[in-house]
This record gives C-alpha cells, sequence and structure tokens, in this order.
C-alpha cells in the first residue's frame, strides 16, 4: 500500500488491521511495526519490484524538492520524508516544512510568483494532536505540501532519528545526496 499507492505509514498501518482482523478492531500499538521496520520492508519491496523505475522517479523527485527549496530559501525549507529518505514513488508528494516567523509570508511570497496553492493542516513533527498549518501546490508538475512552522521550532527539528540518520534535509543536504547517488548508481542514499 505505501510503495504502490502512496499511503503514508499510519494510514497503511490502519488499512491493514481493517484487512486482518475486521473494521473498528483496534491493535495495541506494541503489536504494530514500527516506521523503521516498515521503511525496511518498502525498501526491500521497491528493490524486488520496482527496480527499474523507482530510482528514476526518486532522482526526478529530489531534483524538484531541490528546485523548489531554492525557489523558497528565504523561508528555510527542508525536506522530510519519502523524498528525503529514499522510498518515494509513483505517486509521492514532497513534502517540505518551513519555519517563518508569520505564515502569511509565505502565502503572500505564492501569491506574487503566481503559485496557486490551497491551505490545509499537517500533524505536528513535534508530536501530540497538534496540527500546523500547510500549503499544498503544483511545482514542475509534482506534488508539494509545506507544513509551516513559527521560527523557534526548528531547534527541536534539527535532531536526528533513533537511527542517527537526520529526518530532515536543507537544500545543501539534499544537493550533496543528490551527487552523492549520482557518483554511485544502484544507491539510493
Amino acid at each position: 500500500m505505501i510503495a504502490e499507492d502512496g499511503l503514508d505509514y499510519s494510514t497503511a498501518k490502519r488499512k491493514a488491521i481493517k484487512q486482518l482482523v475486521g473494521p473498528g478492531t483496534l491493535a495495541r500499538g506494541d503489536l504494530l511495526p514500527d516506521n523503521d521496520e516498515i521503511e525496511t520492508e518498502v525498501r526491500e519491496y521497491q528493490a524486488l519490484y520496482m527496480g527499474d523505475t523507482q530510482p528514476m522517479r526518486l532522482a526526478r523527485l529530489r531534483q524538484v524538492a531541490l528546485s523548489v527549496m531554492e525557489r523558497l530559501a528565504i523561508f528555510r525549507p527542508y525536506l522530510v520524508g519519502p523524498v528525503w529518505t529514499g522510498t518515494a514513488g509513483e505517486h509521492s508528494d514532497i513534502y517540505l516544512q518551513c519555519f517563518v516567523d508569520s505564515s502569511k509570508e509565505v502565502e503572500i511570497y505564492l501569491i506574487n510568483h503566481s503559485i496557486q496553492y490551497e491551505v490545509g493542516e499537517r500533524p505536528d513533527f513535534r508530536g501530540g494532536r497538534k496540527m500546523v498549518e500547510a500549503l499544498y501546490f503544483m511545482w514542475q508538475d509534482e506534488g508539494v505540501v509545506l507544513s509551516i512552522y513559527d521560527s523557534h521550532a526548528l531547534r527541536g527539528a534539527l535532531r536526528t532519528g533513533a537511527d542517527g540518520r537526520p529526518e530532515r534535509a536543507n537544500a545543501k543536504a539534499l544537493e550533496r545526496l543528490i551527487n552523492e547517488t549520482a557518483a554511485s548508481p544502484g544507491d539510493d542514499q
């Protein structure tokens, strides 16, 4: 569901539970695989069944992400999600987070540059049930989801994941990854 349909991990977990044990059933969190285990399986699936198309798709999404990040540089964008981790596929969008003093600054910028967008919400990366404003728009024929955080949230955003890898990348880190990947084909990170 994640590799083929582009579902996010939590949605895929809920659908899988429903398919396995029926609707209305809640599974204990400790019985479900964690996101790192899911990511490992997605990588294996993609290598087996999408090895001829997924690397090219990922490379394209990373190039488009870099392009939009450079355009939005004044808002300190960071790439997160499957395009950063290397598990992006056919239906993946580009997920960015920016850290600004006012979300209106970003909206005004998009309007002034004739970029049509829709406003919505996304879960806050800091956990809990808090939501943050998100802007959805197209860039070079790819979907972009831009979550907007206040500038103070950046400090907590720069931590690494449990595996020691950064959870997000600025444009320089993404450019470095693109160059490393181009230098060693077959390695998605």
